[in-house]
């Protein structure tokens, strides 16, 4: 679930949920993704641009990307890590976008060791898989401790499950496609 209020952060490949449970914002729907830019309409890149002030941005050493804690977390520390630029759902990237993923999982490993949680063998990193994406814009949601996931956020964000889609699966798609390209 993304991180904003007036939505879910779900990141899974389905649909997400807007920001405060699941994603980030009122923004829904599937729409196909541009490669970049700025959709007005889209919660993410209103948040992004720094429109939606009552979100808190955390450090990022990345120019390209922002952070911020999910409005409904679930997990004791749970992040979304968002591209600036409007980019769709992870189901609408293709091998070129295998360096943002990465910068993206690197910047969620960097949030959770300046939080103080330094266990990488006990987290999740993941997208929710279209249709069930409550937000269309690009979102990673990094999850610790994931040992401590309640119920309804290991439903959420289970891994091989139809709805949701893991950092590393997600990776080993892009690149599985760019070897056959």
């Amino acid at each position: 679930m993304a991180g904003e209020e007036g939505g879910s952060s779900g990141s899974s490949p389905a649909a997400e949920p807007s920001p405060g449970g699941g994603e980030a914002g009122a923004a829904g729907g599937e729409s196909g993704c541009s490669g970049g830019g700025y959709d007005g309409k889209c919660i993410f890149c209103r948040i992004t641009h720094g429109e939606e002030t009552d979100t808190e941005f955390l450090s990022c050493e990345h120019e390209d990307l922002v952070c911020f804690r999910d409005i409904r977390p679930g997990a004791p520390h749970h992040y979304l890590v968002v591209p600036k630029k409007h980019v769709g759902n992870c189901k609408t990237l293709k091998s070129e976008h295998i360096p943002l993923v990465e910068r993206m999982m690197a910047a969620g490993k960097t949030i959770l060791h300046r939080n103080k949680f330094n266990d990488l063998n006990d987290i999740r990193m993941g997208f929710h898989w279209p249709p069930f994406c409550s937000i269309a814009h690009l979102h990673l949601h990094v999850l610790a401790p994931a040992s401590q996931l309640g119920f309804l956020s290991r439903m959420i964000y289970r891994i091989n499950s139809y709805w949701f889609i893991t950092a590393e699966q997600l990776l080993e798609r892009l690149k599985a496609e760019s070897a056959t390209i």
